[in-house]
């Protein structure tokens, strides 16, 4: 019963942040898009599907052009009996789309677990996409990543970017 809330609780948080990133995307039809660049912070919740917990972390985008930005996050895992968290080295890419708010990207990804007195790490690989609002100080935004390696697993977090 506990892992239905703690799901229906990430499902809504999920749709509410892709509602207001489509509202945003509406209104932005009306006017031009203004990009400020500059990098932005956040914080983000989410669910991965292979671990079956909640996740808490915080991201950092660090643009090196207007369309490519290096995009280091953290990520830690409410598992119990241990703990369980993540670094990711990641590239995001915006490709030329109307309103710029989809991106892709990949790279590292560096989990670290421990229980019961032993830890260990692993090194897998990131592949990610999402929309982001590209207007104003707050932009939402919601991603997908499938971590690929020994373990492989497929994550969905929504959450806000500061400038």
């Amino acid at each position: 019963m506990n892992r239905w809330v703690s799901r229906l609780l990430v499902v809504l948080l999920l749709v509410a942040v892709t509602a207001s990133t489509a509202d945003a995307q509406r209104r932005s039809r009306r006017r031009a898009i203004v990009t400020q660049s500059g990098p932005t912070y956040g914080a983000h919740v989410g669910y991965n599907f292979d671990v079956d917990d909640l996740l808490l972390g915080a991201q950092l985008s660090w643009p090196l052009t207007p369309d490519l930005a290096l995009y280091p996050t953290f990520d830690y895992y409410f598992v119990s009996g241990g703990s369980l968290w993540a670094l990711n080295f990641d590239l995001k890419y915006r490709p030329p789309t109307r309103y710029g708010s989809w991106y892709v990207g990949g790279g590292l990804n560096w989990l670290h677990a421990s229980s019961g007195g032993v830890s260990g790490s692993d090194t897998n690989l990131n592949l990610l996409t999402g929309l982001e609002g590209r207007r104003g100080r707050t932009r939402p935004y919601v991603e997908g990543k499938f971590i690929l390696g020994n373990g492989s697993s497929f994550q969905i977090v929504g959450g806000v970017s500061w400038r």
